[in-house]
């Protein structure tokens, strides 16, 4: 599996707007229709990635927490199908059914939209505020498969809380550690 880091987007910086079909409901939602009140996660993931298997059950269990705060949490895939067939939005759907997403997992077909994130790695994690500005990019705790280290999602809910209870956030973060987006060619 290979290893690839985060590219940390800037911090401040604007969520881009999105447009992009949720392969749950069926739907086309936007940036605006999903954002929470007080803050936005977007999480790149896909189906086949060990680094997102490691890690996903924390990721229902992270919204089952903050979405009563008013946080919402956005899951995004923009791996090529073509050659990864098992992250086609039809498998998406099955793999949030049966991982009990409570979250839309949504499909960039175009790679627009990971690229507009400058998303690098499967998972990759983007906390927003209100106004939709970058004050958290990077990993979601220190667990690997395989390094023995629980799942927890420390390094995010560190900053969700902190933003919550009107505390600055560190700007010392931790990249993201996943398989590489698998992007067209």
């Amino acid at each position: 599996m290979a290893r690839t880091a985060s590219n940390m987007l800037a911090l401040g910086t604007q969520a881009p707007s999105f447009e992009l079909p949720d392969t749950v409901s069926g739907n086309i939602l936007t940036l605006q229709q999903l954002r929470g009140e007080h803050a936005t996660v977007i999480m790149f993931i896909c189906n086949h990635c060990p680094f997102v298997i490691h890690v996903q059950h924390e990721l229902c269990k992270l919204a089952l927490d903050y979405q009563p705060k008013g946080v919402n949490f956005i899951a995004i895939s923009a791996n090529d199908v073509d050659t990864y067939p098992q992250d086609a939005p039809a498998n998406m759907a099955v793999f949030a059914a049966q991982n009990g997403f409570n979250f839309p997992y949504l499909y960039d077909e175009s790679q627009r939209i990971a690229k507009a994130y400058d998303a690098a790695c499967t998972p990759d994690f983007y906390l927003f505020d209100a106004n939709l500005r970058c004050i958290y990019r990077g990993q979601l705790d220190d667990s690997r498969p395989g390094n023995g280290i629980p799942v927890n999602g420390q390094d995010l809910r560190r900053a969700i809380n902190a933003l919550l209870a009107g505390q600055p956030i560190d700007p010392n973060q931790k990249p993201s550690l996943g398989c590489n987006i698998k992007w067209k060619t």
